[in-house]
């Protein structure tokens, strides 16, 4: 092995091993760079593997973090601080993943899903690794997002010498990677080819698993098919990404897989979880629901030894990624270099509360008791905490007409609001809206968003819904103030019927102060910018819906429309 290239970061002398090539057992070779002190003293290891690019990752030497929304933030920079890494006294070895930047092999569908098993190519990875001479045999991981996701799929094939992880801001479940509530995400989209602030992924082989599994007809068949929503039909994007699918193949195969199962089901990190036995430390901010949510479900899974850190708004980090680095190396202190930090002796769940801004530690989930309570929707476009008395006769419903955003850039929102409380009221956990709803569509998107409105007119997001009309299903699953969705089928609305929807609030953690009010915010669109979304990539929105729609929604003496929240017990509600 060629010695290695030595050069100085701010003053710290970093040894750079470039371009390792890492066989695969099936004669693959994977790139990778190690990057050290410059002595000869092994060292444990943290290991970052992605589909973004070692080279772009090796810009966090020299491109000072980016906070959002800085144009310079590129949201595929995620490895980790280098620099930091290596004065930790570790090896950062950086490399890429099959089919992508210099390494060899093909990729097929979305993370292999179509190959080799990405778990398998980290496994014989970690254990090449772990037999270098600079390494000492103690191998960590480390990133956030898709680098989180690889950490767990490595975790579950049972290194021998991967010695514990350090999960931040990953994707589990597949499925609501790109699909929240069964309405598609377009993020997954920027990851993919590189938009809206992201580099995306450093294709050399990446195939779609759609083409390799169907003949020309029957693809054709199934794209046409794809092509008569008109929500997908109405968006130009992907209308050329099927009628172009070499183009994008990943992105392909996520727009043809609109609903559940064993497209999404095989290799699910939380399915995979269970083959885990080392210590697992996972990280999430809120304001990503359906992270936190993913987050939530793996700790849940886990048998070994583990811990869920939820952090505080707003929901996206620095690039390149330096964030959650001094909780990372106490962990890896601990687990790789043997030192009784006592971080093991903490509780293992903790959680920022917004609002009070305090940090509540527990053993579990949600880390202080609570109790469902509902919140009815009622005329005047109040909240309250009893169920309105008048019927439909009196209590007229509230509507909305959205035009498809091709002929108008309004998004029409309705709004509800609770009278300011008049005590520190903290919720934790999960939530439902119960939604009594008249379209004059087959479908339509529900999007609900709950804020926290201070005195003062500024207010911050506190969690999201998302429901698909003709995804309304609910599964076995579904308890008071926790529903799920199957999301298996589409049942098509009867226009005009008044229907029950459900949506899923995803976690979160906030006291309403004295003063504040709760407010909810109904739409079918994403709204196109505001407090929230200034702060997200501009491609995080959901696909809009492409027919116009009349929404009424029913909130009287026999339509309980209502908000199920998670109240700690012992706090006061609001007036």
């Amino acid at each position: 092995m060629p010695d290695p290239t030595v050069l100085d970061a701010g003053g710290q002398k970093i040894a750079v091993r470039k371009d390792l090539r890492v066989p695969m057992r099936d004669g693959v070779e994977l790139a990778a760079d190690a990057y050290s002190r410059p002595s000869d003293e092994p060292r444990p290891a943290l290991i970052a593997m992605s589909a973004y690019g070692k080279e772009l990752q090796a810009l966090a030497l020299t491109l000072p973090p980016q906070r959002r929304p800085s144009p310079m933030w590129d949201g595929c920079i995620e490895a980790g601080d280098i620099a930091r890494v290596v004065g930790e006294g570790y090896v950062h070895v950086i490399g890429d993943m099959r089919g992508t930047g210099y390494s060899g092999g093909e990729m097929i569908g979305n993370y292999n899903f179509g190959g080799v098993s990405q778990g398998q190519d980290l496994y014989d990875l970690i254990e090449w690794v772990a037999a270098q001479p600079w390494c000492d045999g103690n191998i960590g991981m480390i990133g956030i997002s898709y680098f989180g996701s690889m950490q767990v799929l490595a975790a579950a094939e049972r290194p021998p010498h991967l010695k514990a992880i350090f999960v931040s801001g990953g994707h589990f479940d597949f499925y609501e990677t790109t699909y929240h509530g069964g309405i598609m995400w377009f993020m997954p989209r920027a990851a993919r080819e590189g938009r809206g602030g992201d580099s995306g992924i450093a294709h050399t082989d990446v195939k779609s698993r759609m083409i390799e599994r169907h003949s020309p007809e029957e693809l054709a068949a199934l794209v046409e098919q794809r092509l008569q929503d008109p929500d997908v039909v109405a968006w130009p994007n992907l209308v050329h990404v099927l009628k172009y699918p070499k183009n994008r193949e990943m992105w392909f195969d996520i727009v043809m897989n609109e609903f559940d199962g064993e497209w999404y089901e095989e290799r699910n990190p939380i399915t995979l979880a269970e083959n885990i036995d080392i210590p697992v430390h996972l990280q999430i901010d809120q304001g990503r629901g359906w992270t936190v949510d993913g987050h939530i479900e793996l700790f849940e899974t886990l048998k070994g030894p583990k811990k869920l850190d939820i952090g505080s708004y707003p929901p996206m980090r620095s690039r390149p990624w330096v964030e959650e680095h001094d909780r990372m190396f106490r962990w890896y202190e601990y687990w790789l270099k043997g030192i009784d930090n006592g971080i093991m002796d903490e509780p293992a769940v903790q959680v920022f509360v917004e609002g009070s801004r305090e940090a509540v530690t527990a053993a579990q989930w949600p880390p202080r008791e609570i109790e469902y309570r509902s919140l009815y929707l009622r005329p005047r476009h109040k909240i309250s905490a009893e169920p309105e008395l008048m019927g439909p006769e009196h209590a007229a419903p509230d509507g909305f007409f959205q035009a498809p955003l091709t002929v108008t850039d309004t998004v029409q929102i309705l709004s509800w609001s609770t009278a300011p409380f008049d005590e520190a009221t903290e919720l934790i956990g999960t939530g439902a809206a119960h939604l009594f709803a008249e379209i004059d569509q087959p479908d339509t998107n529900f999007i609900m968003r709950l804020w926290d409105a201070a005195p003062d007119g500024s207010r911050q997001l506190i969690t999201t819904g998302f429901l698909k009309a003709s995804h309304r299903e609910l599964d076995a699953r579904t308890t008071e103030g926790n529903p799920y969705h199957p999301h298996t089928r589409a049942v098509p609305v009867e226009p005009g019927r008044v229907e029950e929807y459900v949506l899923r609030l995803y976690p979160f953690a906030s006291t309403f102060l004295p003063g504040h009010r709760l407010v909810a915010e109904l739409s079918n669109n994403e709204p196109l910018a505001d407090a929230h979304n200034a702060l997200l990539p501009p491609d995080a929105f959901h696909l809009p819906v492409g027919r116009p729609v009349t929404h009424k929604i029913y909130r009287d003496a026999l339509h309980h429309s209502r908000l199920v929240l998670p109240f700690t017990t012992g706090r006061a509600t609001a007036t």
